[in-house]
């Protein structure tokens, strides 16, 4: 399936499906049914990032995230600084009720992030360890996380953000304990030890498009699944902007195509689509067409893409105000809970993709 196999006629069709709405009642996403539905019937997940703050205060989230989504990404529960605050004590208790919830609800879980340089403990210091010791305190909390939630998580992000923009090696506490990159092998090592059934990735941001980072990451994954590391997948983020274009559908899906050709997974893991403020329809209705174009991109792959998630929802929740001034409005569903027209067009994609198969 490609996108402009259905391009404008597509777009039409939701535009009239929009306006013959009543905006703001939680039922109107449901007349094709729930956007989980169709997305396995097409050969996908369909998922969410989601919080367990927003699980505990707010009943409309709750009631669209269990019928919406079959997938559910922890969107912070299970960084380093919030599992183990200090030394050896680890608190549980929000991620496991992010897992409690999927069991309860038939989700699926990518389990977000192990290791990565950023919201990390406050007592990692690079200066309070040795790079021995630095090398033990990552493999003792990639097996006791991954153990701890073993047999409950579908995909693992192991290694999340590790290269620069121009192709080369992040430089991390974890690149200069281990004196390379060497660390990235050894994540996915102890993870696949401490659960042989998860599904591992590695995870970054701009690796949709054509560039000397996205060409690194392929030539260094390739190289070690090669030498046999346990790599499944590769996660691309898909955190976009509106301002900055996108690539054309077929150009989109032979990049990525690129990543399956390799012997990889793909899982679209953090899409949101962002906007200049304040939000019209004309943005909204570019917006609706980057995120088909992805979700097209997901359902051409058939079987090699697994998953496609957006980064959370409404736009009030959402973590773009507080990280690009002047930019936001970037998942599908409105700080009001009504579906903008990016969740009919994807409703409507996955309807005629289930159709299909």
């Amino acid at each position: 399936m490609k996108l402009y196999r259905y391009g404008l006629p597509l777009l039409v069709v939701c535009v009239s499906w929009f306006a013959s709405l009543v905006l703001g009642q939680v039922d109107s996403v449901t007349q094709l049914g729930p956007l989980r539905s169709l997305a396995v019937r097409a050969g996908i997940e369909f998922g969410t990032a989601v919080s367990a703050s927003h699980l505990d205060e707010d009943s409309v989230y709750r009631t669209l995230l269990s019928r919406e989504f079959s997938s559910i990404t922890p969107e912070n529960e299970m960084k380093w600084e919030s599992l183990e605050p200090e030394p050896g004590r680890y608190v549980w208790e929000n991620a496991d009720r992010i897992v409690a919830f999927a069991r309860a609800h038939q989700q699926r879980i990518r389990g977000h992030t192990l290791v990565w340089h950023n919201q990390m403990p406050v007592w990692l210091k690079p200066d309070a360890f040795s790079p021995d010791e630095l090398r033990k305190i990552l493999q003792r909390h990639i097996q006791t996380v991954v153990g701890r939630y073993r047999g409950s998580i579908w995909q693992w992000d192991v290694v999340n953000e590790a290269f620069n923009e121009d192709g080369t090696f992040r430089d991390t506490l974890w690149y200069r304990a281990f004196g390379g990159p060497e660390y990235i092998a050894w994540a996915f090592r102890w993870a696949k030890e401490a659960d042989p059934q998860a599904l591992l990735f590695y995870n970054d941001y701009n690796l949709e498009f054509p560039s000397p980072k996205a060409d690194a990451v392929l030539s260094f994954l390739a190289r070690l699944k090669a030498e046999g590391v346990p790599i499944d997948g590769i996660g691309l983020q898909g955190h976009i902007s509106l301002r900055y274009g996108f690539p054309h559908a077929q150009e989109l899906l032979d990049h990525v195509r690129r990543f399956v050709d390799a012997g990889f997974y793909v899982a679209f893991t953090e899409v949101d689509v962002r906007m200049p403020l304040p939000r019209d329809n004309t943005k909204d209705l570019a917006q609706a067409q980057v995120y088909t174009q992805i979700l097209s991109t997901c359902l051409a792959l058939k079987g090699k893409c697994l998953s496609f998630s957006i980064w959370g929802f409404p736009d009030k929740y959402s973590w773009v105000p507080g990280f690009f001034p002047g930019e936001g409005a970037a998942t599908p569903i409105a700080d009001d809970y009504s579906p903008k027209p990016a969740w009919y067009q994807m409703g409507l994609l996955l309807y005629v993709a289930a159709k299909g198969r």
